[in-house]
């Protein structure tokens, strides 16, 4: 039983900001279920070329303002300047974010390879560069156990992630797997390569299982045979439910057997499976965790 989860293991929870007043009420129902947990801290997406930026900001301001949460800002390279990107850097730290996530960013829709800005960041290294000549931002950076979909090889993303964490991250969140053996592998590479900074990994439970896979393919994520026919014999909205939260739960104890120090969860503003998910794991709610019921994000 984890009696406080401000010790090991660590815990951190993914949102995504709303496009509609029914997603603002989606998200605020979301960090109000998953607050009490007292996470190390959550993050909030950002959509290239700043595209949510405004949306993104106004979930932060609500969820400092009304959860009191320690929040961690995404930021991308995508379409926009370097000034202009560390503007949105710096009215994050006029809000008191110190955390930010920084990422390349993937293309904008319709496009399928990343084009720098001619005035913009060439990389995420570049951007954690930037970003550690204007704050004492504490920053995480991306990796990606089954190697990113644009590398050539697992060892040239290996070398790319080490220039992200040479360029001053204080730790690696990675995409969603499902196969631990790859993180374990992933994990092992990074040391092997002088990567020393904690590397998280990120859970995704499970909430619609055909469009898990459609997401998984483009992340180029495998998805196990098993899995496929696990989800196919969950008949009723209890059943894949149920399973979702056994998957992801068998997932985080064999982390946490391997020594894995925190846990990520990709909540896709669903915060029931991953309450679930970390209520059998022991987590705990903290009495102090307290959140205003009002629906502030705009």
């Amino acid at each position: 039983m984890i009696k406080n989860p401000k010790t090991s293991p660590g815990l951190s929870f993914e949102f995504f900001p709303p496009h509609t007043p029914k997603a603002s009420l989606r998200l605020w129902q979301s960090v109000e279920r998953l607050a009490p947990l007292a996470p190390d801290f959550v993050s909030v997406t950002y959509g290239a070329g700043g595209t949510t930026r405004d949306r993104t900001m106004a979930a932060i301001q609500a969820i400092l303002d009304r959860a009191h949460l320690n929040v961690a800002g995404h930021l991308t390279c995508v379409g926009a300047t370097r000034e202009e990107t560390l503007e949105v850097a710096r009215s994050y730290l006029r809000s008191g974010v110190r955390r930010i996530v920084a990422l390349r960013g993937d293309p904008p829709k319709g496009e399928t390879i990343f084009q720098p800005h001619p005035d913009g960041f060439a990389s995420a290294a570049d951007l954690v560069t930037g970003l550690r000549g204007i704050g004492d931002f504490l920053i995480s950076v991306a990796g990606y156990p089954e190697k990113h979909p644009e590398a050539v090889s697992a060892a040239s993303d290996i070398d790319n992630l080490k220039r992200k964490v040479d360029a001053g991250a204080a730790n690696v969140v990675t995409q969603f797997f499902f196969e631990n053996g790859d993180f374990l592998r992933f994990r092992d590479a990074c040391a092997a390569a002088g990567i020393a900074v904690p590397v998280i990994p990120g859970i995704l439970p499970i909430e619609n299982f055909s469009r898990m896979v459609n997401f998984a393919a483009r992340c180029q994520s495998s998805v196990p045979d098993w899995m496929h026919r696990a989800f196919a014999g969950a008949e009723t909205a209890d059943a894949a439910h149920d399973l979702a939260v056994s998957v992801a739960l068998d997932q985080c104890r064999g982390l946490l057997a391997e020594g894995v120090e925190h846990l990520h969860f990709y909540t896709l503003n669903n915060p029931d499976l991953t309450y679930d998910v970390c209520h059998a794991l022991g987590f705990e709610e903290v009495p102090s965790a307290s959140v205003s019921k009002l629906p502030g994000v705009a």
